[in-house]
């Protein structure tokens, strides 16, 4: 298997199971895959150029390290992988939150809290938020997220919270 950005964490851990310690290494944060909830379903979506968001990496030096620790060469990545802007878009206005949920002691007791979320986001009208906090950057929730039509922003708060701003797009 080759390792780029686009690689999922689950395949590539189980091609490469020597590279879990170095990915713990790497970030806190992905020490979370331990958790066997997280690493069935975060595992099977989310791709490294994902998870660098989480780790607060750049993508070019994750990719690259596993790269090197698998006997694979180093690759130049474009922008077209770096992590996306953290510029808080004119939408997210506290005023405009309907909706709150602290989706943490759910995802920490290794439930998923998807129906959840979609019970509140089938509530929300128009300019109406759902806030909802993780305690990783849910990659995989926010892309379903976005092909039902939501404009979706995270704020990354600290290396365990995580503020979720989701709204219907106009």
């Amino acid at each position: 298997m080759l390792i780029t950005p686009k690689s999922k964490i689950g395949e590539l851990l189980e091609a490469y199971p020597e590279l879990e310690e170095v990915l713990f290494s790497l970030s806190p944060s992905f020490k979370k895959l331990k958790n066997p909830a997280l690493r069935k379903t975060i595992g099977k979506v989310a791709t490294l150029q994902q998870v660098a968001r989480v780790g607060n990496l750049s993508i070019d030096s994750l990719v690259n390290e596993l790269r090197k620790r698998a006997g694979q060469e180093t690759l130049e990545l474009n922008e077209l992988y770096q992590t996306e802007s953290v510029t808080k878009p004119d939408w997210v206005k506290s005023e405009n939150i309907k909706f709150e949920f602290d989706a943490i002691p759910v995802i920490n007791a290794g439930e998923n809290p998807m129906g959840i979320i979609f019970e509140y986001l089938d509530n929300l009208g128009n300019s109406e938020i759902l806030l909802f906090k993780t305690p990783f950057f849910p990659a995989p929730i926010l892309e379903k997220i976005k092909r039902k039509g939501f404009a979706t922003f995270t704020l990354c708060l600290n290396e365990n919270e995580f503020d979720n701003y989701i709204q219907k797009e106009h």
